[in-house]
């Protein structure tokens, strides 16, 4: 499959439903199957990403924070990160969405992370930190 593929097929499962408590969610197996693109492909996945990313449903916000969004930024970060600040500055359902994942890869860099931190600073605040409980790695030690 092509990631032009792999897309189209999310595409027609998204946004659906979330599945039944211990049955795969078909909604995060198709955004698993994009997530197979990001090295290769890191633009077309990023609109991807930042399309559902401001969706509505927190699950699915959460499948691509932890599939797409994580991993994204952990391989691609000088490349993505301008565009997550843009658009978490167009939309706060795609804010919450950066406060649903970890840090790993470039992400994890100290400059990188400062990066990170100034921006969940600057828009989550701290009535926001219910999403992940995140706090700035500065204040955790």
């Amino acid at each position: 499959m092509s990631v032009t593929g792999a897309i189209r097929k999310a595409e027609r499962v998204l946004p659906g439903e979330e599945a039944p408590e211990g049955e795969l969610d078909p909604r995060w197996q198709t955004i698993i199957e994009v997530s197979e693109y990001i090295q290769q492909h890191p633009d077309e996945v990023w609109r991807f990403t930042r399309k559902w990313g401001a969706h509505a449903n927190a699950d699915l916000r959460t499948a691509v924070a932890t599939c797409l969004l994580e991993h994204l930024l952990e391989r691609h970060f000088d490349l993505i990160f301008p565009l997550v600040s843009e658009a978490c500055r167009q939309s706060p359902r795609f804010t919450d969405t950066l406060c649903r994942f970890w840090e790993f890869g470039q992400a994890s860099g100290p400059q990188n992370l400062k990066r990170l931190d100034a921006l969940r600073w600057e828009l989550c605040r701290p009535s926001a930190w219910r999403c992940t409980e995140w706090r700035p790695h500065h204040v955790i030690g």
